[in-house]
């Protein structure tokens, strides 16, 4: 959950926020929006859009729109490498002091609720936790033992697995959780204060109705499958990279990969795209729910953006 609080408004401009659940409408809407300023870029705060060669799984803003609007943080790595909501929120608070000495707006755009909060709080160190990946870690001590961890604590945590005893799995598990969650060892948060952004988030929320939002996804994900996901995952296959990777646990890519491997049918790949994704689209909602900075905006089928974004203008050139 992001937490509320002043912030100090050195360095410029209001930052515009844009979140909410996939396939609200995030994209189309803040390219609107960044049309009608003039004098604003995009930063991407999608943990997938990062990634090349990952184009229609992940709905990236095409070619022609990131010519139309400048964008950052897309197809910044590779499949492969490593990035995280901590390094991520750095990088995007650098990103967007040059935006605003260069007197450029920036308006950060996307569904990743880690990445968003990286960038404007810091982190909170109860506050970084992933269950799944709870879930990964203890699997993996089943399976190749709490050596094999601790091992992996000393090369990314030393001071930390200093402190901890190789046998106490529990803290183990919660060093390793911080670390792959951010890319910052969990010994640095106990170091230092969390320190906000300076400048002061406006966060605006896209949603629908619940039935509206579920329809678009699995309209979405039928113009996904006929756009090419399935051939653009055997590319993924044929350039080397594993369905293990990170950047692979993604709805849309690990079905493909279960399908063509063997594992499920066509139909039953459909089927659970579908399903993953509006799973997703809840998480995100819920996540977003616990912020009461966020004003949100329930969008309706067929809708112009128009008024929507008047009153965020309107609100943006109070001062």
């Amino acid at each position: 959950m992001l937490k509320n609080g002043n912030y100090s408004q050195t360095g410029g401009s209001k930052v515009i926020i844009i979140v909410g659940p996939t396939a609200v409408g995030k994209t189309a809407f803040s390219m609107q929006l960044a049309e009608k300023l003039k004098n604003a870029e995009i930063i991407s705060a999608d943990s997938r859009q990062i990634y090349r060669f990952m184009d229609i799984g992940t709905a990236k803003p095409t070619p022609q729109e990131r010519k139309r609007v400048t964008h950052h943080f897309i197809d910044i790595k590779y499949p492969d490498e490593y990035y995280s909501a901590g390094k991520f929120g750095q990088e995007a608070r650098e990103v967007i002091k040059q935006l605003q000495t260069q007197g450029k707006r920036a308006i950060v755009v996307g569904g990743s609720g880690l990445y968003v909060r990286a960038l404007v709080d810091g982190f909170f160190n109860k506050q970084i936790y992933d269950q799944s990946l709870k879930a990964k870690l203890k699997k993996e001590i089943e399976e190749k033992g709490l050596a094999s961890l601790y091992e992996r604590l000393q090369q990314v945590d030393p001071e930390s697995a200093q402190r901890i005893h190789p046998n106490d799995g529990h803290r183990i598990v919660r060093a390793l959780e911080v670390y792959e969650l951010t890319g910052i060892p969990f010994s640095e948060f106990q170091k230092e204060a969390t320190t906000k952004a300076d400048f002061e988030p406006v966060f605006w929320g896209l949603t629908r109705e619940r039935d509206e939002l579920y329809r678009i996804i699995e309209r979405r994900v039928d113009q996904m499958l006929s756009e090419g996901l399935v051939e653009e995952v055997m590319s993924l296959k044929a350039r080397g990279y594993s369905e293990n990777l990170n950047s692979m646990q993604t709805v849309g890519y690990k079905e493909v990969f279960d399908f063509l491997n063997g594992k499920i049918s066509r139909q039953e790949m459909i089927r659970l795209i579908k399903q993953h994704s509006r799973n997703y689209a809840k998480r995100q909602l819920t996540w977003f729910r616990k912020d009461q900075r966020i004003q949100w905006i329930h969008l309706s089928e067929n809708e112009l953006f128009d008024h929507h974004i008047e009153k965020i203008l309107e609100q943006i050139d109070e001062p």
